[in-house]
């Protein structure tokens, strides 16, 4: 049976995935989804410690995290293809113009 230092090491290595892709890559896309590994890392986390403890409160906030998280994307696609459609591209570093 799967110990609770397993799950905070799989938690880890994934924020650092995440941290990864969004200090190297500079695609929209990929910067979503490191920020999505992130997320998943916390809620790996969260429901973790909840399987430890008595309580599910953790596994509750993990949902409401989830629903958060999927409202982030459908706003960040949004945003991308909005600047894809104006600039014909999603190379992040190529967005300096957007500053007013």
């Amino acid at each position: 049976m799967a110990e609770l230092i397993d799950f905070i090491i799989i938690s880890g290595i994934l924020v650092a995935v995440g941290i990864y892709g969004l200090v190297v890559k500079r695609n929209a896309i990929r910067m979503l989804i490191s920020i999505e590994i992130i997320a998943n890392a916390a809620n790996l986390s969260l429901v973790a410690f909840s399987r430890n403890l008595p309580n599910a409160q953790g596994q509750v906030f993990a949902l409401f995290s989830i629903a958060i998280a999927a409202a982030e994307v459908a706003v960040g696609l949004g945003l991308i293809i909005v600047a894809y459609r104006l600039y014909k591209e999603i190379d992040v570093a190529e967005f300096r113009s957007m500053r007013g």
